[in-house]
């Protein structure tokens, strides 16, 4: 079987070859540092070797919770915000159909407690009116703002049209093992539970019950996801120059320290619009700290080509390209001759789209590098669970040697709780009285 693979070779007209292989061995310091669990943030390394510890009995256990769901629910509503549902979000949108929605595929996969909209809220509670839904409630304290507000009022809902029995079935809590809110609730209720270890951060959580789950439901192969993670656990631990994760985390340093300060992760595929967002908070998340870090941003090509094509073509060259491209499509489409060819377009006839699509990706890299924008590439031979597999876990051990090379934790975030405070000081929060009167003070 083929497997993911990068190319890093079109950075080389930015930083030499020699100055990215000298970083190889302080990459292959980090990534044993990682498997020692001797560097910062080493309490958050449960992912490292999730692949390998997921046993086949566990992932009945999901599965069969996901079939109960499914065969059960118009709607599946999956409650959490960052890596509580980025990560399950990239990956069912990746294999879904573009237009299922369109078509009520049963169940629908929906999202709720990434945003505090009152309108997305009330959409949402109306969509579920008179359906039968299930929830997956993904939490470890069961107190972040956006997903408890949803949940309360989704739970509320769900007993009121199906009965408080009925309910209880069809809420599944995946949170801490023993402490918090969640759990307690969980316990009282009598919820179908799983667990998020202590030792996985959310960002790095979608190969545990977090993400595993609502891509069972909807209808997903999470074994084979499984089985494409466990192969890149074992090439990305390998102490070699041919780890694709040491290559990578040693080229955007080199770079980021060359002055490309802005990463953009592109596709040429709709489908992977939401790895860009899963990607983006595992680098900005993980990396963003000490006043340093690449800052990571996505396009959709060649749709942003008509909108961001020209900044990145002629703007500040403060910026590199890692392109995501898919190797072969799951579908066939033949591009056809037209007798008038009023468009111009019969020179293409008889190609299929996909030959049009990767001219355009090749022609855009090569246009883009020699407008001064640096391109790596990742290939996935397909768009299939075993590859999405491949490439979340690729990204993910990435990230942890490439904050290290960064000397940053990778595996805090402290950054994100200031906004919390002061919007709890604000809403009058008990036991915020003292910051609440001093940000009053401020407006």
């Amino acid at each position: 079987m083929n497997h993911i693979s990068l190319q890093i070779n079109k950075a080389f007209g930015f930083v030499k070859e020699d100055e990215v292989k000298k970083l190889y061995p302080e990459a292959k310091k980090a990534l044993q540092t990682l498997k020692d669990g001797t560097g910062a943030g080493n309490d958050f390394i449960g992912w490292l070797n999730l692949p390998e510890e997921t046993t086949d009995a566990f992932l009945k256990d999901i599965q069969a919770t996901a079939d109960l769901l499914r065969h059960d629910s118009e709607v599946v509503v999956v409650i959490g915000i960052g890596g509580s549902y980025l990560g399950a979000k990239a990956v069912i949108d990746a294999l879904s159909n573009t237009f299922a929605w369109i078509e009520q595929k049963k169940p629908l996969i929906v999202y709720a407690g990434q945003n505090i909209s009152e309108d997305y809220l009330f959409e949402l509670q109306e969509l579920l009116k008179n359906k039968r839904f299930s929830i997956i409630c993904i939490s470890k304290s069961g107190t972040t703002t956006e997903p408890a507000l949803a949940f309360r009022l989704l739970k509320t809902q769900l007993e009121e049209q199906q009965g408080l029995d009925d309910a209880r079935r069809h809420i599944v809590c995946i949170t801490d093992k023993a402490r918090g809110a969640l759990r307690t609730l969980a316990t009282q209720e009598g919820y179908k539970t799983f667990v998020i270890e202590d030792n996985v951060g959310g960002r790095f959580s979608v190969l545990s019950p977090v993400g595993l789950l609502p891509i069972a439901c909807a209808g997903f192969d999470i074994k084979h996801l499984i089985e494409g993670a466990k192969t890149m656990q074992h090439e990305c631990q390998k102490d070699t120059d041919e780890n694709i994760a040491i290559q990578y985390a040693a080229v955007r340093n080199a770079l980021y320290r060359s002055g490309k300060k802005v990463e953009l992760l592109v596709n040429f595929h709709p489908k992977l619009h939401f790895v860009a967002e899963w990607w983006k908070q595992l680098y900005g998340e993980s990396e963003g700290k000490d006043h340093k870090g690449i800052f990571p941003a996505a396009v959709d090509f060649t749709t942003d080509l008509h909108s961001m094509g020209q900044y990145i073509q002629d703007g500040e060259r403060h910026l590199f390209e890692t392109v995501i491209s898919v190797q072969e499509p799951n579908h066939q489409v033949d591009f056809p001759h037209n007798d008038a060819n009023l468009d111009g377009l019969n020179f293409l006839a008889g190609k299929r789209v996909d030959e049009v699509n990767k001219m355009a990706e090749l022609g855009t890299m090569l246009a883009h590098v020699d407008g001064g924008v640096p391109n790596l590439k990742l290939v996935l031979p397909k768009l299939n669970e075993y590859y999405l597999g491949e490439m979340i876990y690729f990204f993910e051990i990435a990230c942890g040697i490439s904050g290290y090379l960064l000397e940053v934790n990778p595996f805090n975030q402290p950054g994100v709780e200031a906004y919390k405070k002061n919007m709890f000081a604000l809403l009058d929060k008990p036991g915020y009285e003292k910051e609440s009167a001093a940000i009053k003070a401020r407006l």
